[in-house]
């Protein structure tokens, strides 16, 4: 958590120290108003988590600054600093009001990077809410947008650092408390715009910074939201895809153009060849897939709304149970969203950070999670994340499936109406009984457990260990199948990636069926950025 801040004088000029503090500042206010603003979350998916989202946004500008100072002596500049902060925003964007406000955030460090005095501030608040519209596809009124903007129309006149600050924030809540009356879905659930409270939030700590005394408090921060029956479910897409994305400027326009027509809340955020991505879909593989055309997707992120709706009441309480899984392809990504779970995609070569782990633990929103690391390497920074976890008071259990396959069977099991270790032992015991292997290409001529395997040969991983070295994907898949079934089994689990050839499924699907009548085969397809194949035998 943020450090102890000392109080001190008004502020003439933000420098340095005063950017820390506001950042500072602001991961205090969120975390304490995280779950309240979570509660009135209805607009534009009332999935409770636009407060999570906010709080995780501006704990990676906190971050992000925090990391310039201790990289610099004796201190950095504010120009640093406050592209520091919008940086960090970028990178750690959570949910479609965290994207807006890391635009926000990069909107006013364009500006502060020059000058941080109060008619700079006023500029830099103009610019942020500008690009904050450009960067949304289609603005709606009564959301955060609304109350940047109104924020931004209050202090354009500019003068003295205080008075800037203090009708920024002023502006802000009077349009807080009139966006009810500007969205519907806000009007019948009788609560503020979530979004826009954050950003208000966000403007009392700057307040705070630059005066020394807190903001009053406002009377619209305290709506109450509508029991469920009075907020009925607006219909839309099912999931929510984000993904940071490594691109030009040049490739931009068309992504744009394609995640539009594929769904809505399209927010695109940052510049210089790095980008936020967040949009609402149906088909999250082709938002992925629309990702990886224009340039080089991490940090991929597929929510079920449903998953997470279902995690939370219209109070924002916490679901009793949930399950964080680490899955390679987007269509894996999508199976286990589909079951209920909260994923976190791998891409060949990267591994998750602990911080993405306990990050998708939180967007969990639930009392208990169930951790699948489906990977042995993982093993130790999944811990590490469940400690900080239940540091948090999440109770965390961590379950170490060494393979997808073994994440699949144990979601397979998974019971959240029953006891949580019942559960657990379940999971766990399902994962266990299923034997795994891999198909990959090697690389380069090495040595392995099977013999010298050279460039392009077919490796056969059984429980990670090469066990069979071939020169065809279907003669190598079938050995390994037949050493893996040799022990028995019930159920044989393929996974197959999009670039494998279609042939190869029903050809191993034939060959149980040939020579094990009493197995069953299932097939799923992991889609892009996953092995192969992936072979579960239980």
């Amino acid at each position: 958590m943020s450090r102890a801040l000392p109080p001190f004088e008004e502020l003439v000029e933000l420098d340095a120290e005063a950017v820390r503090s506001w950042c500072a500042r602001s991961l205090d206010a969120l975390g304490r108003e995280r779950e309240e603003i979570d509660a009135i979350n209805v607009y534009p998916v009332a999935d409770g988590d636009t407060g999570t989202n906010l709080y995780l946004t501006a704990e990676a500008a906190h971050q992000a600054v925090e990391a310039v100072f201790a990289a610099s002596a004796p201190t950095p500049d504010t120009a640093e600093t406050v592209r520091a902060m919008a940086h960090g925003a970028l990178l750690g964007a959570r949910g479609n009001s965290g994207t807006i406000l890391s635009q926000l955030l990069r909107g006013m460090a364009g500006v502060l990077a020059d000058g941080c005095d109060g008619d700079h501030l006023a500029r830099a608040l103009g610019e942020a809410a500008s690009a904050a519209r450009r960067a949304v596809a289609h603005p709606v009124e009564g959301t955060i947008l609304t109350v940047a903007s109104a924020a931004a129309g209050a202090c354009a006149a500019g003068g003295g650092l205080v008075d800037v600050a203090r009708n920024a924030h002023d502006g802000a809540r009077t349009a807080l408390a009139a966006t009810s009356g500007q969205l519907d879905v806000l009007e019948r659930a009788g609560v503020v715009d979530a979004g826009g409270r954050g950003l208000v939030t966000v403007l009392g700590a700057l307040l705070e910074t630059v005066t020394g005394q807190a903001p009053p408090p406002a009377a619209e921060n305290r709506a109450t939201p509508a029991p469920p029956e009075d907020c009925p479910a607006e219909d839309g897409p099912a999931y929510e895809v984000i993904y940071l994305l490594e691109a030009g400027d040049e490739a931009m326009e068309l992504l744009r153009s394609r995640l539009d027509a594929l769904g809505e809340s399209l927010v695109v955020v940052g510049g210089d060849g790095l980008w936020n991505v967040h949009v609402h879909v149906d088909d999250a593989g082709a938002a992925v897939e629309a990702g990886v055309e224009a340039g080089r997707p991490h940090r991929i992120r597929i929510t079920h709304f449903a998953a997470a709706s279902a995690a939370a009441s219209a109070r924002g309480e916490r679901a009793q149970r949930a399950v964080v899984a680490v899955v390679p392809g987007e269509g894996l990504a999508g199976l286990c969203a589909e079951a209920g779970a909260t994923t976190v995609r791998t891409l060949p070569g990267e591994q998750p950070a602990g911080d993405e782990l306990l990050d998708a633990i939180r967007r969990a929103h639930a009392r208990e999670v169930v951790l699948l690391p489906n990977d042995t390497d993982l093993r130790q920074t999944a811990a590490a994340a469940a400690e900080r976890a239940r540091a948090e008071g999440i109770r965390v259990a961590l379950i170490p499936t060494r393979a997808a396959v073994q994440g699949i069977a144990a979601l397979a099991v998974h019971e959240p109406d029953r006891r949580f270790d019942e559960d657990v032992v379940a999971m766990t015991a399902a994962a266990g009984a299923t034997r795994y292997a891999e198909l990959a290409v090697a690389e380069r001529q090495s040595f392995t457990s099977a013999g010298v395997c050279q460039a392009g040969d077919i490796l056969g991983l059984i429980e990670g260990d090469v066990a069979v070295i071939g020169t065809d994907l279907a003669d190598t898949a079938r050995t390994v199948l037949d050493r893996m079934l040799s022990a028995g089994g019930e159920l044989v689990t393929l996974v197959v990636a999009d670039d494998t050839p279609p042939g190869l499924a029903p050809d191993l699907e034939a060959h149980v069926r040939r020579g094990y009548l009493a197995v069953d085969t299932t097939t799923y397809h992991a889609g892009t950025g996953a092995p192969p194949l992936l072979i579960g035998v239980e």
